[in-house]
């Protein structure tokens, strides 16, 4: 499934940077020739087929701003965008910069103009008081952030770490549900506020909390992320109407684990091995819904509307 980032923005931080250069004019620009400088800004990026980052709209991998901030990646740091620990937080770093550059440029007399590379330094003309002082620390402070985040990457081993979180998660779950007293009995709390039923439900809920959370923190791909998306979404309808039918928490807990496998055995029956073709075919609530499941995860980390 491809990358979905919440956010449009442009990357400055990475070489080669397209589709703009700029022309330094030392003289203080009125109101009128900076909104000017914008629209021709504006219009030199639409012309090669790149919007400027000026409103919230959905970005994919294939997006052209994205690539180029995947290609930069890769090549300073020989990983890709999707492999950082924080990608989204990546992109909307990338945003601020390009706006704040452009910000920058009009409050010191630069004029952007169409082809070449867009850095910091040539959209500083100096001088432009105290505005443009501000501008400089926030450009700054971002580009040393974005420098982190670039560096983050989401290594192997943490994704054996959230393996090992929901297997061990998966057998605290089911002591919990069938038998609390044989991990909790020895503690007097568990008796003077009458913890057994409390634990027995939670220990159900536990699928949902952490069992398949775990799971999708490792950032799995095709059948086994629709599977986990599923399973996340079933898990608590699961355990919300079972107690209607049945007050035994192991009978519930065992739901949880056939509502999970069931996923697993959907997904990969079902899975073409296209997931972009498959993913224009979701209906847009469905779509909503499974973007908004990638937030938590670690996969969106840092993403904002």
């Amino acid at each position: 499934m491809a990358l979905l980032i919440f956010v449009v923005g442009a990357s400055n931080a990475f070489s080669p940077s397209p589709f703009t250069t700029v022309r330094r004019r030392h003289f203080t620009l009125s109101e009128k020739k900076e909104t000017t400088i914008m629209e021709e800004a504006n219009e030199a990026l639409t012309s090669v087929g790149w919007a400027p980052p000026t409103s919230d709209e959905e970005l994919t991998s294939d997006d052209p701003f994205v690539r180029q901030i995947d290609l930069g990646i890769q090549k300073d740091m020989g990983v890709s965008l999707e492999e950082l620990l924080n990608p989204a937080k990546v992109v909307n770093l990338e945003r601020d910069l390009y706006n704040l550059r452009l910000e920058l440029a009009s409050t010191t007399g630069v004029v952007v103009e169409e082809e070449g590379a867009l850095t910091t330094e040539e959209c500083d003309g100096g001088g432009g008081g105290e505005e443009a002082e501000a501008l400089r620390k926030s450009i700054a402070k971002k580009e040393a952030d974005l420098t982190i985040e670039r560096r983050s990457v989401f290594r192997g081993w943490l994704k054996n770490v959230f393996l090992g979180q929901a297997i061990l998660s998966f057998a605290l779950s089911f002591v919990m549900a069938t038998n609390p007293e044989s991990l909790f009995g020895g503690f007097s709390w568990y008796t003077d506020y009458q913890m057994d039923m409390p634990i027995r439900v939670l220990g159900f809920w536990w699928w949902w909390l952490f069992v398949v959370p775990s799971l999708r923190s490792r950032r799995p791909k095709g059948a086994e992320k629709k599977a986990l998306d599923i399973a996340f979404l079933g898990t608590p309808l699961i355990s919300l109407i079972a107690p209607a039918a049945t007050k035994d928490t192991g009978i519930i807990w065992a739901a949880n684990f056939a509502v999970v496998a069931a996923s697993y055995a959907f997904a990969f029956a079902t899975d073409d091995g296209d997931d972009e073709d498959a993913e224009k075919k979701q209906p847009e609530w469905l779509k909503f819904v499974y973007k908004s499941l990638d937030f938590g995860t670690g996969r969106e980390r840092g993403a904002r509307k």
